[in-house]
């Protein structure tokens, strides 16, 4: 796929269609990775968005409780 490289400010810059951001998933920002002479675009990962949430969530069923009580209760740390 060919794109044209146009002016943006004082910088330059590439357009992607709206069909490559919405396959791609790409909202506000990219990863850019320089491998073997290429330039690569990748969607920004984010493996643990929305953890914080998940968590309160099972806060509050309850479902936060310790399956095993005290695994190190008779361990000696000396």
């Amino acid at each position: 796929m060919r794109v044209s490289v146009v002016q943006i400010g004082n910088s330059k810059g590439i357009r992607l269609s709206k069909t490559l951001l919405e396959k791609y998933h790409i909202t506000d920002k990219v990863e850019l990775v320089l491998e073997n002479d290429y330039i690569v675009l990748k969607p920004l990962s984010e493996p643990r968005k929305n953890w914080e949430a998940a968590f309160a969530e099972t806060h509050r069923n309850g479902d936060d409780k310790l399956l095993i009580d005290s695994v190190f209760e008779e361990e000696n740390w000396d």
